[in-house]
């Protein structure tokens, strides 16, 4: 059953994860050894402490203080033992998991409110590559045209273009720059078609997005972002300026400029890019990404997709299917791993430390019973004894901040390469980890507390 729900919880982590990930259920002894072996070692050895505690007990005196029925002293209400040492040492723990837990979720958080330039919703992407099942230039242009014709005319679809690759994956780049400069190497490319702008919902500031005008044998011309407009045309109009691509080599005509949107990965910075036909001499299309915006769930368009590429060309296989969204999720997966895997192990370590408070303050009531009824028989109030209980709550769960403050803080900067715009020392992730502690800590401790304040007085003189 627990090999079963660990599987399931495996499959939710790795959900948005390398569609070639396989997850194998067969049971390994070895690890299932060595996890026996630990579980009876660290019994056997958490046992044997209050067995030697018990072995190491005073006969003579114990035996007076019960047949006295004699409470301990009321300080010793607050004497260390080494149960509130390991309740303490929970609580660090705890602290730290949740603290890294807290970056990984407010990480998460920053990666999903990135302006990413284009809409994400109801954008359907599937791969084609007609090279690889013979087709040659220039009829390859003309079929991958032909293609997003027939997709166009699909009910439902709002809008059809193609690119070299997704915006998220893309990472191409040519030496590529303005006429008569020096091309900056960071600059990149993408080959795209006729509507790719108004598909993917990407701002046009100036000029017009690619159109049919836009084909083999006509002026090749071009549209930049914004960054790449900022950066070769501080004080004039790019509109009507040429640019060169060296590897080809081919000018180009800038036609339109657009909004920055993201080129590859969501963490780094959005490149200057240069968009270009797909079909205008260079480089030479092989497979192709086809966006599709659906007025509804996308998905329900691959059937119909499927069959148009099968009635063009049986031999042209369509692959890796996906929508925009799931795309950019997948992207996101490292962070997502990270928080949902963190986030478990935090809970589970907070539960472990509210059941260790629990049962230690419980004990403490247990035993401290006679001293209890004795204070309320002379004239302690129940909220007096609450508080007498729950104080020592508070000194538990502050040492335990204490301890594991510093250790939160040091181990933060290990995981400071897989943080997104934030600080490991990020003030709220360790705000948010000390309230959600010490509120849990109050509420185990509760419980206890209040059992406290309704001793009765007289049936606790007799509590032997």
């Amino acid at each position: 059953m627990f090999a079963t729900w660990g599987i399931r919880f495996l499959t939710l982590l790795l959900v948005n994860g390398p569609t070639n990930f396989t997850v194998h259920a067969d049971l390994n002894w070895h690890v299932l050894g060595v996890t026996a072996a630990l579980s009876l070692l660290t019994g056997v050895l958490f046992g044997l402490a209050p067995a030697m505690q018990s072995t190491g007990v005073d006969v003579i005196p114990a035996l007076k203080e019960l047949r006295g029925s004699q409470p301990r002293a009321p300080h010793t209400f607050w004497r260390v033992s080494l149960g509130q040492v390991l309740v303490a040492g929970q609580i660090a723990i705890s602290l730290l998991m949740l603290v890294v837990a807290g970056l990984f979720l407010r990480t998460l958080s920053n990666l999903q409110s990135i302006d990413l330039g284009f809409n994400r919703e109801n954008i359907l992407l599937f791969q084609l590559n007609a090279r690889s099942a013979g087709h040659q230039d220039p009829e390859i242009s003309a079929f991958y045209g032909d293609l997003r014709k027939r997709f166009s005319a699909i009910p439902g679809v709002r809008g059809v273009s193609l690119s070299d690759s997704s915006l998220i994956e893309a990472g191409f780049g040519y030496p590529i720059g303005v006429l008569g400069a020096k091309p900056n190497p960071a600059n990149r490319i993408l080959t795209v078609g006729p509507s790719f702008f108004t598909t993917m919902q990407i701002s046009i500031l100036a000029g017009r997005d690619f159109d049919e005008r836009d084909r083999p044998g006509s002026p090749s011309v071009a549209v930049i972002n914004e960054l790449f407009a900022k950066a070769n045309f501080p004080n004039q109009n790019p509109l009507g300026q040429r640019l060169v691509l060296n590897a080809g080599p081919r000018e180009m005509e800038i036609v339109g400029i657009t909004k920055d949107a993201k080129y590859g990965s969501l963490t780094r910075d959005i490149p200057p890019v240069v968009y270009i036909p797909y079909d205008q001499g260079f480089p030479q299309p092989a497979q192709m990404v086809y966006a599709l915006h659906a007025a509804g769930d996308p998905l329900v368009l691959v059937n119909t997709v499927r069959e148009i590429v099968h009635q063009a060309d049986a031999r042209v296989p369509l692959s890796n299917v996906r929508t925009q969204a799931a795309e950019i999720d997948r992207s996101m997966n490292q962070a997502i791993v990270f928080a949902r895997l963190c986030t478990a192990f935090a809970i589970l370590g907070l539960l472990i430390a509210c059941v260790g408070l629990y049962g230690t303050m419980s004990y403490n009531v247990a035993r401290r019973t006679n001293e209890i009824g004795i204070r309320m028989a002379l004239g302690a109030k129940r909220a007096g004894v609450t508080w007498m209980v729950l104080r020592q709550v508070f000194v538990l769960a502050i040492v335990g901040l204490a301890i594991g403050l510093p250790a939160a803080l040091t181990t933060s900067k290990l995981v400071e390469s897989f943080l997104f715009g934030m600080k490991p020392e990020d003030p709220l992730s360790i705000a948010a980890a000390i309230v959600v502690l010490i509120t849990a800590a109050v509420i185990a401790g509760y419980a206890p507390a209040r059992r406290a304040s309704k001793i009765d007085p007289l049936v606790a003189l007799r509590h032997e």
